[in-house]
């Protein structure tokens, strides 16, 4: 599994550099990729402040999404266009999880690819047990609308933090 995220990253983890006091800088980017870059940004966006208007808005009617493999959501693995995401899976993490967040801390963007480093917070409501997994996202931007998302994950931490 390392390896493979390794292979499907690389690209994009080019696209970062560091300075010499270990500060994170951009490499130019395309205006694709600052485009791709935008529309990513509005969906983190419209979660942090509750509008799902916001997110819908920014994926594609036929986006397909991917929960990481054994995440205890990826049992309807592809959620495919906004309304089965937002039935199948936004839906549950409501209902089960108190303030539960995905929160970035790096983007890098090349092209219509973007992948998003983070960490997911949360409560679990039947557990009271607390989240702190880190995430990596990996979303195609494609004509100016999310196509696809892939989430990666330490789907073990989810597993253990939703179970008595």
């Amino acid at each position: 599994m390392r390896i493979l995220l390794a292979v499907l990253l690389a690209p994009l983890l080019f696209a970062c550099a560091k300075t010499e006091t270990g500060e994170a800088t951009s490499v130019a980017v395309t205006d694709e990729g600052a485009a791709s870059k935008l529309a990513v940004q509005a969906v983190y966006d419209g979660f942090a402040t509750g509008d799902m208007e916001k997110v819908a808005g920014a994926m594609s009617p036929d986006i397909v999404w991917n929960e990481a493999e054994s995440a205890p959501y990826a049992d309807n693995n592809p959620y495919v266009g906004p309304d089965a995401i937002f039935s199948g899976l936004f839906a549950r993490l409501g209902g089960e999880w108190d303030h539960f967040e995905a929160i970035p801390a790096q983007m890098v963007a090349e092209g219509g690819d973007v992948a998003v480093f983070g960490r997911y917070h949360g409560t679990h409501l039947a557990t009271g047990k607390t989240l702190n997994a880190q995430f990596v996202h990996h979303w195609m931007v494609k004509d100016g609308k999310i196509a696809s998302f892939q989430q990666y994950t330490d789907t073990a931490q989810h597993v253990a933090v939703m179970s008595e």
